[in-house]
């Protein structure tokens, strides 16, 4: 029971980084589309420079192109770079505050014990199994580190594998469960009283 509520709670969580993935990667679309507007600047500056150049103009048109590809390229690491820090700051936030994210707040989940420096590693741990080391290997793909981006895809898939495999152990406890000394528990509920019986004599009201 406990094992198929983490990973009820696990996809309500990722299903909010997706999300919040989508809404970055429209922003980033619209943030490159936007370069267009900036070639008419890029092109006064580079009949400038082609004057200037005697007429090399194949290096001038290169300059143009790696400039647009550049700032491309930013926006794309810069997007990659704040899923990260956002999951981190979701996961951190919410285990510090409250115990639990809103996945193990749906499910009846709690983290214990909860304590700063607990709340932050595990949120760290969390981070890099589930988003960072991918992003770190998108941006290396996009700089042309072909080699280096699938050696950290490589080590994304182990990772995420070594915090989600042993919870379906029989121990129940993830990577961040064991690197934090933190485990995941049902919350339990009060159970309400039961209504004491009348005393003999005690007349209904009605």
């Amino acid at each position: 029971m406990l094992k198929s509520r983490r990973v009820m709670a696990w996809c309500v969580d990722f299903a909010l980084v997706v999300t919040l993935a989508v809404l970055l990667g429209w922003f980033t679309v619209h943030r490159v589309s936007a370069l267009l507007t900036d070639v008419p600047d890029l092109a006064t500056r580079g009949g400038w420079e082609f004057l200037r150049s005697k007429g090399e103009a194949l290096d001038v048109a290169e300059g143009m192109g790696l400039s647009l590809w550049g700032k491309a390229v930013g926006y794309v690491e810069q997007a990659f770079g704040a899923l990260v820090v956002l999951t981190f700051l979701y996961q951190w936030a919410s285990i510090s505050l409250t115990g639990r994210t809103l996945g193990k707040a749906l499910v009846g989940l709690r983290i214990t014990p909860v304590a700063a420096h607990r709340a932050a590693l595990r949120a760290v741990t969390t981070t890099v199994a589930d988003v960072a080391l991918y992003a770190l290997a998108c941006c290396l793909l996009v700089e042309g580190e072909f080699f280096l981006s699938a050696l950290c895809w490589a080590a994304s898939v182990v990772v995420f594998l070594l915090n989600a495999v042993p919870v379906l152990a029989p121990s129940c406890r993830s990577l961040a469960d064991r690197l934090t000394g933190t485990a995941v528990e049902s919350v339990r509920l009060p159970v309400p009283a039961a209504p004491l019986p009348p005393a003999p004599g005690d007349v209904p009201a009605w």
